[in-house]
């Protein structure tokens, strides 16, 4: 071990007086079998889970599709239109989020401003609220009702970058708050003007943060499901909603495979680009320290806090018109939405109540949360004990594989594998859970990993000096240090898991929905009544949201802004 340079010897390396070196090299090699065999089995619970539950089920949908037919879907061009929509629409929402994020990474890292904790809070929400609910507002907001209209293709563009500007702003302003001021202003001081000392000294210092930022919000924006399915209606298709029209509807089970594959390269591609562009963020970060360099604007700063306050109202846009639409029907203002709840909807659209569907939600999230956070610091665990970089990296690159293969073919999946384990897990209510956790858990990871990796390990290693074992020191040192990204993380993934819509869609059982798939139903019937209904459970949807949001904000830790989420 080593402090400050220097050789240090533990306790599990020192022999006690009068202990024989024998037995001293003895307990070495112990110590270090008991790490390496903790490391293991946390390893193989991991890759058990992901392979039981994730590459199996992938693997089944994309083996029953390759039978035949898949060169015929590769070669048709309407396979290739659908690539060019995709990657299209995700670039334009890309660039929209990145300049709309740019001036709020600004304000988090450099403005002293109050109430700074209730803005992340803001540009937070949407990040985590259900696909369906931003669908339903942009609808409102725009008037796309019926998904042919140009309207609703800049719907998808801006609902999409509305998802993501706070990956942007949250990212790029992580790195930005640990920047030295003092470069800045030794340009400044040498006549350069704000645009050349943007341009010169901070842009190339930031590049580390904006690459990770936009191959996450490109992954994001290219394997949308839930907006793209509401604004777009039959005319606008994506990859995903193309793969759940084949597998759902028309039970094309080689084209939804070949669709399947292309959107795998390019998910595979994108994790790769985000996995370097965060080692790149990870080392820059450790180079400096996180001083406190916020203050007041001058000059032209401004006009980017002006730009900032413009991006979070329009971030408000959205989020007020779906809760005035939830109290407003063609007779005026009422609650008849709301009290719609307590029934089945017009015509019983519903099996159970539209409260016992948001208990249902509630129940599933918190059944998610438990077993990703599980999932997640086994993982963290994994990733911390692996010596080797490139192994670590391949774990990594595995863990975040679920946030962008389609859900769709994973719930799918699910139906076709899990007939062949013990018992009829197909209709355990742990099912839904299962599949929410594989979302989930990713987002822990990034979330609490980066906090784990920045606690000095002199601290560990002056733990062991004083006699403490692997556990007693990942317990008194790691633990209180952690304790609050995890239990964010846990605030986090409980919304996250709240509002997944692609696998529950397949998953959830008629009789017991989750209020994202009673959502879904009650757009699918009309009625004035039910679509009513379908307002107040997005606005309850998204009030529980909010508030989950603020909750996390309250346990945030400084260091927590270095994350992608």
């Amino acid at each position: 071990m080593a402090i400050f340079g220097r050789a240090v010897p533990s306790s599990a390396d020192t022999p006690r007086p009068g202990e024989p070196r024998n037995r001293w090299a003895g307990k070495r090699r112990t110590a270090r079998w008991g790490r390496s065999a903790a490391t293991v089995a946390a390893a193989t619970i991991v890759l058990g889970f992901l392979g039981l539950f994730f590459a199996w089920p992938v693997a089944a949908i994309i083996g029953l599709g390759l039978g035949g037919g898949v060169s015929e879907t590769l070669t048709n061009v309407r396979t290739w239109d659908l690539v060019a929509f995709t990657l299209g629409q995700a670039a334009a929402s890309t660039a929209l989020a990145l300049v709309a994020g740019m001036p709020l990474a600004y304000v988090l890292a450099r403005v002293a401003v109050p109430g700074k904790a209730l803005l992340r809070a803001v540009i937070t929400v949407p990040f985590v609220l259900p696909t369906l609910v931003v669908g339903m507002a942009f609808r409102t907001l725009l008037g796309t009702g019926d998904g042919g209209s140009t309207s609703a293709l800049f719907g998808i563009v801006l609902a999409n970058a509305f998802f993501n500007v706070s990956v942007v702003a949250r990212t790029v302003g992580g790195l930005w708050t640990h920047l030295d001021r003092r470069t800045e202003d030794a340009a400044r001081s040498l006549g350069a003007c704000g645009l050349r000392v943007f341009t010169a000294v901070t842009l190339p210092a930031l590049r580390p943060a904006l690459g990770s930022a936009v191959a996450v919000v490109f992954l994001f924006c290219s394997t949308s499901f839930g907006v793209v399915l509401v604004l777009g209606g039959g005319t606008y298709r994506t990859l995903e909603t193309e793969i759940y029209l084949r597998t759902v509807r028309l039970l094309d089970l080689s084209g939804a495979a070949a669709l399947s594959l292309l959107q795998l390269a390019a998910v595979v591609a994108a994790l790769v680009i985000a996995a370097v562009a965060r080692r790149r963020r990870e080392t820059a970060l450790q180079l400096r320290s996180a001083d406190d360099t916020a203050r007041r604007p001058r000059g032209a700063e401004w006009f980017v806090v002006s730009a900032a306050g413009m991006v979070v109202l329009g971030l408000l846009v959205p989020i007020a018109g779906l809760l005035i639409r939830s109290v407003s029907t063609r007779d005026g203002w009422s609650l008849a939405g709301y009290r719609a709840l307590s029934g089945t909807g017009s015509g019983a659209v519903l099996e159970v109540s539209g409260w016992e569907a948001a208990w249902n939600s509630l129940r599933t999230a918190a059944d998610a949360t438990w077993m990703s956070l599980l999932l997640g610091l086994l993982a963290i665990a994994v990733l911390v004990g692996i010596r080797r970089r490139a192994a670590a990296e391949v774990v990594d690159a595995a863990l975040m594989l679920p946030l962008g293969v389609s859900a769709v073919t994973v719930g799918f999946g699910y139906l076709v594998t899990l007939q062949f384990l013990p018992g009829d897990v197909r209709t355990s209510p742990l099912l839904v859970p299962f599949a929410q956790a594989l979302v989930v858990t990713p987002l822990v990871v990034r979330m609490v990993l980066p906090v784990v990796r920045a606690i000095d390990d002199r601290l560990r290693q002056a733990a062991a000096t004083l006699g403490a074992s692997p556990w007693r020191v990942r317990w008194e040192i790691d633990v209180p240090l952690a304790a609050r990204s995890v239990l964010a993380a846990a605030g986090f993934g409980f919304v996250v898991a709240l509002g997944e819509f692609g696998a529950t869609s397949f998953l959830a059982r008629p009789e017991a929905p989750t209020l994202p798939v009673a959502i879904a139903r009650l757009l699918a019937r009309p009625g004035e009544l039910n679509l009513q209904m379908a307002y107040a459970a997005c606005a309850l949807l998204m009030l529980v949201t909010a508030l989950a949001v603020l909750a996390v904000e309250r346990l945030r830790v400084r260091t927590e802004t270095v994350g992608e989420f």
